[in-house]
């Protein structure tokens, strides 16, 4: 692999940041340089509980924001793909609606432990 490798997994217990860098109901991007290439993920909160996903849609592999950490619907109920519509659940990374059908976002383990975004097996 080389440094430009887009990664799909990270390690444990890498701490991403406070959970009030993100804002109730909102979405923050993370991109992770390691030794085997750049990782590209974000993490939407609810409440105290954070969900975290590879930042690819399945539908044709793009990223899925085209505007930083613009992730969510205008309502903040689902996460969309800012280039063909597809739309996913939150807590399971489902697609419930566009061109994306019997897919789901690839899942990227998350936790809260004292008051800190980190990621988790």
């Amino acid at each position: 692999m080389s440094d430009g490798e887009r990664l799909t997994a990270t390690p444990d217990g890498i701490k991403l940041a406070p959970l009030d860098a993100i804002a109730e109901g909102k979405a923050r991007n993370f991109v992770l340089q390691m030794r085997a290439g750049r990782f590209h993920g974000f993490v939407v909160r609810r409440g105290d509980a954070v969900f975290g996903y590879v930042d690819r849609c399945p539908h044709m592999g793009l990223p899925l924001a085209q505007v930083l950490d613009d992730y969510l619907t205008p309502s903040g109920d689902l996460i969309a793909c800012s280039w063909h519509s597809a739309l996913f659940e939150i807590e399971s990374g489902n697609c419930v609606g566009g061109p994306c059908g019997g897919t789901r976002l690839t899942p990227w383990p998350v936790v809260v432990a004292d008051g800190m975004i980190v990621t988790a097996g």
